[in-house]
């Protein structure tokens, strides 16, 4: 098989993205890798860390090759504000969503096998006149497709029903068809993109105690219990709901291949600090693999040269080992 070629974005120019790509750089590495990026931002962040950085302009008629570490091939996003450490700029706004779109469009069109993100500021992508609510859902949107966020790391994979929402709209927005798709497009990821052949997952209640037999709640008898049932007769291994706060014992993750939590907080607080560092965030059920860092801008640490690549150098090995299997088939 030839190597994959992945595309990079750093995300936001004012963070710790471009210097946390630089890193990256270094690495050796079995798979080539092309950053959606302005140039002087990039070698701004080589000088920093006092890392050699030679960009290379993306020629896509170059069979894919693994680049030498200190390389990177380049598509050229240009930045309107030069980028200062720690201080977003709303006028780049539009630069950053572009090279997000312009990756992911490289993806659906077949010339990269998968897209690793570096962290965005919402705010400022706000502040400069583009509603935005996340990656995840910019790339659902451009592919058309449904999508469902899991985080991941070496102890647990965790996906999530809602994300994004306030603690008191999550009830209502955990309906049988919420949850069975959620379920679906997690199922079909772990079968495709981890290689498990009939993959185990755990499915969390809503309420504590996962509703007390309806005494804490009526979720789980009204509405997660039936859905769980119609997709058991279809073939899923499900187990739940269970409990939040003992789904989590290490005895019990031993017998799961993931585990699908009703909302952000129930599930990644335990993800987090299980291992934070080596933490990605992948956005199943999109055409191509999509992994990206599980933190944000640093803005404090930017420029600084002490943000840790951990994540990055996770989500760029998870989304080449993906692409690869996904490649074989």
């Amino acid at each position: 098989m030839r190597p994959v070629r992945l595309a990079l974005v750093p995300g936001e120019p004012a963070g710790v993205g471009p210097e946390l790509c630089v890193r990256l750089a270094q690495q050796p590495r079995d798979h080539a890798l092309t950053v959606f990026a302005d140039a002087r931002t990039l070698q701004a962040a080589a000088q920093v860390l006092q890392q050699p950085l030679q960009l290379l302009p993306f020629d896509r008629s170059r069979p894919a090759a693994a680049d030498a570490p200190g390389t990177l091939s380049l598509v050229e996003i240009p930045l309107p504000a030069p980028p200062s450490f720690g201080t977003p700029d709303p006028r780049n706004a539009a630069a950053v969503v572009r090279a997000l779109h312009a990756a992911a469009a490289g993806c659906l069109g077949g010339t990269f096998d998968g897209l690793v993100t570096g962290p965005v500021h919402k705010a400022a992508i706000n502040e400069g006149g583009i509603a935005y609510t996340g990656t995840t859902e910019l790339l659902a949107r451009q592919a058309g497709c449904d999508v469902v966020m899991m985080l991941a790391n070496d102890i647990v994979r965790v996906a999530l029903v809602t994300t994004h929402l306030p603690l008191r709209a999550v009830a209502d927005a955990i309906t049988p068809q919420a949850l069975a798709d959620t379920l679906r497009i997690t199922h079909a990821a772990l079968c495709r993109d981890f290689g498990l052949a009939d993959p185990v997952i755990a499915v969390l209640g809503l309420n504590p105690h996962a509703g007390e037999a309806g005494h804490l709640g009526r979720e789980e008898l009204d509405v997660i219990e039936p859905a769980l049932d119609r997709l058991r007769a279809q073939g899923m291994r499900l187990v739940g709901p269970l409990p939040a706060d003992t789904a989590f014992l290490p005895g019990k993750l031993r017998d799961f291949d993931a585990v699908v939590a009703m909302y952000h907080d129930q599930g990644l607080p335990v993800l987090k600090y299980s291992g934070f560092e080596q933490a990605v965030n992948l956005t199943l059920g999109l055409p191509y693999p999509r992994v990206a860092v599980d933190h944000g801008t640093a803005l404090d640490l930017a420029g600084s040269g002490r943000a840790d690549p951990s994540s990055l150098f996770a989500a760029a090995r998870t989304c080449a080992a993906i692409a690869r299997l996904r490649q074989s088939v």
